[in-house]
């Protein structure tokens, strides 16, 4: 599908897999390209960089759309870039994880100290009722402090490739209302 929006991919922790909605997004709409973050243990000011020129190569505007840990890096880098409050930018973030939980990895800590501040850009969280990294409760709880509106996705894991969307219809339907307003 064409629009007039680009949309910026940002996997979480480790990629995303052959399998991931995100990877057939980028494989089957023109209108996506992923953001690399590159192997080994993520270093959220790299991460936050890449975000930043990846924007920065970008004219009109743009739909952030993150997985997982890729989600507390967009938190991060729209509190921290100057590119955030242009007002052309907002996100779609999906399945964030939790790094207030008890047994979060201490990659996911260093990510979220930017967790829970309002963001400057237009917001929307995609919450699973299910999710392993994120209850539903903490998925609301984040989306509200970042000011975000929250879309429940039901049952659908950690929205990932084990939760096996395939293109991930559903989606991409919210993907296209997101691209429509702007």
């Amino acid at each position: 599908m064409m629009s007039r929006s680009t949309v910026l991919l940002i996997p979480g922790l480790r990629g995303s897999e052959p399998d991931h909605w995100q990877t057939r997004w980028e494989e089957e709409r023109t209108d996506c390209r992923r953001i690399d973050q590159g192997e080994g243990d993520p270093d959220p000011l790299r991460w936050l960089a890449r975000i930043d020129a990846a924007v920065d190569q970008v004219s009109g505007p743009v739909v952030l759309v993150a997985h997982s840990l890729g989600c507390l890096a967009v938190a991060a880098w729209a509190l921290l870039s100057q590119r955030a409050t242009s007002g052309r930018i907002q996100a779609l973030l999906v399945a964030p994880c939790d790094p207030g939980q008890i047994d979060a990895p201490s990659v996911i800590r260093r990510f979220g100290c930017f967790a829970f501040t309002k963001l400057p850009i237009a917001t929307t969280v995609i919450a699973s009722s299910d999710d392993p990294y994120a209850s539903l409760g903490r998925g609301y709880a984040i989306a509200r402090t970042w000011g975000a509106n929250v879309v429940e996705a039901g049952e659908a894991g950690h929205i990932d490739a084990n939760a096996r969307l395939g293109s991930w219809r559903w989606g991409q339907d919210v993907l296209d209302r997101l691209i429509a307003r702007s």
